[in-house]
């Protein structure tokens, strides 16, 4: 493992290399977040609301400067603000989205769902359609998981939560294959939380459940170039380092990297939760799945092909009810790939992994150093 002294001298050289050395801004506070339902691009929060170690047992909150300062919890989103309708509707009041409250228990192909949305009548609506992944996973719910929905809103589909709680998306994955080269479209499994590229023609019971929405497009994003090396998100008042910090580490050590970086004038840096880190994907078909005004580090993948990385979130996973939270959720702007290295999930994906090296190994095989892109949150305008 590598140590905190030779973590802090590779970020030293990345400043000196890029932004110079600035001094920290007086804007800097220990919990910075502003709830941001007035912004364009809401994020909701994710919901969970515990802090948690390296074994992933429940921990006091710590501190700034205390190991594993900066999760999740620590940090305040949008609150969930869902009204049920009473007519198999429910609206989320943040993002002004109306949801079908009970999917239609049936699987899908990824044509067929986008078909079935756009001629379903509910609730004397007949705009109905598939919701786009930054759409469906504004209704995730990580407080405990399995399911990662809120039940007491939303319906699953099947008699008992499962691995099988799948729903399609209209993201259409334009970047390459999976599943041995099938052509694929993105869906989030809300009993598991992740969101995984999944075989688009796949019919019968082996197809995916889809949850109709109506209402203006959310999740678009208006990013622009400050002029150093930093991106600000209009829709969602934040600010993102242009590149990342070049150096792939454990999640203990992103988290304390993001707690005492100074860059671009500031030091109230940290480590965006999983739905902000999903908020900058591009799903369009640019490689790595980011916006061109991003950079991100290459690497080698295991398969020994040319790649990029994944990038931790401050989230905590749960791969089984009942068990610690032996995981954090990361995002994959690279490819989204198995032990061998083959593209099983798809580039934007949002899988989980193993915090530390040697802990339990997550359902893709370990990755436990993975590369970090700190954000910051615009103060009130």
């Amino acid at each position: 493992m590598k140590s905190t002294f030779v973590l802090k001298a590779l970020i030293a050289l990345f400043l000196l290399g890029g932004c110079g050395n600035k001094s920290t801004s007086s804007e800097t506070t220990d919990n910075a977040t502003v709830v941001a339902s007035d912004t364009a691009y809401a994020i909701v929060e994710t919901g969970q609301e515990s802090c948690y170690d390296a074994d992933g047992n429940v921990m006091s909150p710590p501190a700034a400067g205390e190991a594993f300062y900066g999760q999740d919890a620590q940090f305040e989103q949008a609150s969930f603000s869902f009204v049920d309708n009473g007519d198999g509707t429910v609206t989320d009041s943040v993002t002004g989205l109306m949801w079908q409250k009970a999917p239609n228990p049936v699987s899908y192909t990824w044509q067929g769902a986008i078909d079935y949305c756009e001629s379903l009548e509910l609730a004397d609506y007949d705009d109905w359609r598939a919701p786009s992944l930054k759409e469906l996973f504004s209704i995730s719910n990580f407080s405990e998981g399995w399911p990662y929905l809120n039940t007491d809103y939303f319906d699953i589909a099947g008699s008992s939560v499962s691995k099988d709680e799948q729903f399609w998306t209209s993201n259409f994955y334009y970047v390459g294959t999976t599943h041995g080269g099938q052509e694929s479209a993105f869906g989030v499994n809300h009993g598991t939380g992740h969101i995984k590229a999944y075989p688009a023609n796949t019919p019968g019971p082996m197809g995916n459940y889809v949850r109709a929405v109506r209402g203006n497009v959310y999740g678009t994003n208006d990013f622009v170039d400050n002029g150093d090396s930093t991106i600000t998100d209009n829709a969602t008042d934040l600010t993102w380092m242009q590149s990342d910090l070049g150096v792939a580490v454990d999640w203990e050590h992103a988290l304390l990297l993001a707690d005492t970086l100074t860059f671009a004038g500031y030091g109230d840096w940290r480590l965006p939760n999983v739905k902000e880190l999903q908020s900058i994907v591009d799903y369009s078909g640019n490689f790595p799945a980011i916006d061109p005004l991003f950079s991100c580090t290459p690497i080698t993948n295991e398969a020994g092909d040319s790649d990029y990385g994944y990038y931790w979130t401050s989230t905590s996973a749960l791969f089984q009810a009942g068990n610690p939270y032996y995981y954090a959720w990361y995002v994959a702007f690279g490819y989204a790939v198995d032990p061998t290295g083959e593209d099983t999930h798809g580039a934007g994906a949002v899988r989980f992994d193993t915090k530390v090296e040697g802990g339990p190994a997550g359902e893709g095989g370990e990755r436990y150093y993975n590369y970090v892109r700190c954000v910051r949150d615009i103060p009130s305008r």
